[in-house]
């Protein structure tokens, strides 16, 4: 059975062009929404994948009414194979999945994402040691400031509870559990 897909970005635009072209094509029933490709997820794709068996074609008028980038791609390819299905393209024949030609090409799509992946993480690592370097701290935010600290180890050491101690910090006794866990005294540790 042949399934399509078309989709517009904008509540502007009209997909009857791709719909009309979809069912020319044989598509017997065609998913269409209106929702803009930068959004992972796309739930009338995602109805249509799932409607897929084996030996099921899902057809689209053209790829970037699928998919957003070579990584989004693959990644619909996959899981429509794993459908055992195959994937075509009426614009771009090149990527349809049941030909030799295509599945080469997704491989050159797969390891040039890979590459691309590969490219950015080590950007960011870069970018992240260099920041490090100039002494910018990475992670969450402490809630209290080191006055706060002192005040709450020194509350501790009076006997006040943790939910006591929040209060008067105005924080919750977990933040204070931490703050205190991380900044205990070194004889403590010893002991």
């Amino acid at each position: 059975m042949k399934y399509g897909y078309a989709r517009v970005s904008t509540s502007e635009q009209d997909h009857a062009g791709q719909v009309d072209a979809l069912k020319s094509a044989g598509a017997v029933k065609v998913f269409s929404e209106k929702i803009s490709g930068v959004l992972a997820v796309r739930p009338q794709l995602a109805r249509a994948i799932a409607a897929l068996d084996p030996g099921d074609v899902l057809i689209v008028t053209r790829i970037d009414r699928l998919a957003r980038s070579s990584r989004d791609l693959l990644n619909i390819v996959h899981q429509i194979e794993k459908k055992k299905a195959t994937f075509r393209s009426l614009a771009e024949p090149w990527a349809n999945t049941d030909t030799p030609q295509a599945s080469a090409m997704l491989t050159i799509l797969a390891a040039v994402a890979q590459l691309e992946r590969a490219f950015i993480l080590a950007r960011t690592k870069d970018g992240r040691d260099r920041a490090k370097t100039l002494g910018r701290k990475f992670g969450p935010k402490y809630k209290l400031n080191q006055e706060q600290i002192t005040h709450a180890i020194d509350l501790q050491r009076e006997g006040r509870g943790l939910r006591e101690i929040a209060t008067l910090l105005g924080c919750h006794a977990s933040t204070v559990s931490r703050t205190l866990q991380r900044h205990k005294p070194e004889e403590e540790e010893i002991a």
